[in-house]
């Protein structure tokens, strides 16, 4: 983490809430990601935390089907010409985007036979006759799911990811994907910038030697014989293994290139999803690649970062269809790490833990985690329009 651990210190009437103040906090401790036009744009808007941060648009979205490499299609246009599919397929999907980005919660008339509560997505696709492999990329590629369980469930939630998508799409040209300039450490740099004009205060390259509880409550974290006194306290699973559980294991390898992915049209950034269903596993695998358009490389060089969750006892394996994708390789570096989550809500010991970073390369899961957490310390679920700017901040601007 760029900041090892900050304590709850309320001191200035410059805050806007002490609510406020928590986001901040959770957002510096938690977001180390790559980005998606979803949650996490929100709250960079929101928080105006853009001011310290500059992004461009990585270059193009991919799905794995049959040892190759294909666009995702997301608009009509797309839809019709993709290789993805078949003729007649291909009409089947165009209407079954019409339908997604004509539907409306709010709209009864809009339904067309599908009720958003009780109509499962596997009724949807059902109704619009979509085969395999397109309930594949549309539920992994666009929907951005991990696993397949979505398909039973109430289809509302997947059609409002996908028209995400669909939006983000329009929005940004190339991709609905931002990705940082000079890298995910500007994420949390960003935040704790933004944390430190509303008080916060950070001690870095310290050792936490205890976590301090009087009465099953935490009072501090004392480190190198001093004890900073805090309320509650916000961590990742590392600093307090006692109160996790493991949850399994993700691999991640790093792939240093000198090309770009071969059929991504010489694309200097891309995301690829290989859906589980395409590689006959349980979860998903994820390509990420960057290159010295985003200032993280030198020119001519290329990072790819490879993960999945761990199934099996031979991890290297699992992700093999993905690193052939990237050959030739000149360099890799392989690292399998534990994932642990919460044993409990942490309201009795006000002792906070996140969950770990899984595969995703996306934000979604770890925007829940920051929700969940802010919930389960004030008590009040996370609502996005509450997190626009009031009159009078802390930068004294009124609201427009």
């Amino acid at each position: 983490m760029g900041v090892r651990w900050v304590c709850r210190r309320l001191q200035s009437k410059r805050f806007a809430s002490e609510h406020y103040y928590q986001l901040w906090v959770l957002f510096v401790l938690i977001c180390y990601n790559c980005v998606t036009a979803g949650q996490l744009v929100k709250m960079l808007l929101y928080t105006e935390v853009t001011r310290y941060l500059d992004f461009k648009v990585v270059e193009g979205s991919f799905v794995y089907k049959g040892g190759k490499i294909y666009k995702v299609p997301s608009t009509e246009t797309e839809a019709l010409a993709s290789n993805l599919m078949g003729m007649f397929e291909k009409r089947r999907f165009r209407k079954f985007l019409v339908f997604v980005a004509n539907f409306d919660e709010n709209d009864p008339k809009t339904f067309e036979g599908v009720d958003p509560k009780t109509t499962t997505m596997r009724d949807v696709y059902k109704k619009f006759d979509l085969g395999q492999d397109v309930i594949d990329f549309t539920g992994h590629a666009l929907a951005l799911y991990r696993t397949d369980d979505y398909l039973d469930v109430p289809c509302l939630e997947t059609i409002n990811r996908i028209k995400l998508y669909s939006e983000s799409l329009a929005r940004y040209g190339k991709s609905p994907y931002l990705y940082p300039l000079y890298g995910l450490g500007e994420l949390p740099q960003g935040f704790a910038r933004l944390s430190a004009i509303y008080g916060g205060t950070y001690m870095l390259n310290k050792p936490v030697e205890e976590i301090v509880m009087e009465g099953g409550h935490v009072v501090g974290v004392k480190s190198e014989g001093e004890v900073a006194r805090c309320k509650q306290l916000i961590c990742d699973p590392s600093y307090i293994p006692d109160r996790v559980r493991k949850a399994g294991q993700v691999i991640r390898v790093i792939c240093i290139l000198s090309h770009p992915i071969k059929n991504t049209n010489d694309a200097n950034s891309c995301q690829i999803i290989i859906p589980q269903n395409q590689v006959n596993r349980n979860s998903d695998i994820y390509v990420c690649m960057i290159s010295y358009a985003h200032n993280v490389a030198a020119q001519g060089k290329y990072i790819a970062i490879v993960s999945t969750t761990v199934e099996t006892s031979e991890p290297e394996a699992e992700i093999e269809p993905a690193l052939e994708l990237l050959e030739p390789i000149d360099q890799k570096f392989v690292a399998i790490s534990d994932l642990y989550e919460p044993t409990d809500d942490g309201t009795e010991s006000q002792v906070f833990a996140s969950s770990s970073y899984d595969a995703t390369t996306h934000f979604e899961t770890t925007c829940n985690d920051i929700k969940d957490i802010y919930k389960r310390m004030t008590g009040t679920d996370f609502d996005f329009e509450n997190m626009k700017r009031k009159q009078n901040d802390v930068f004294g601007e009124d609201e427009q």
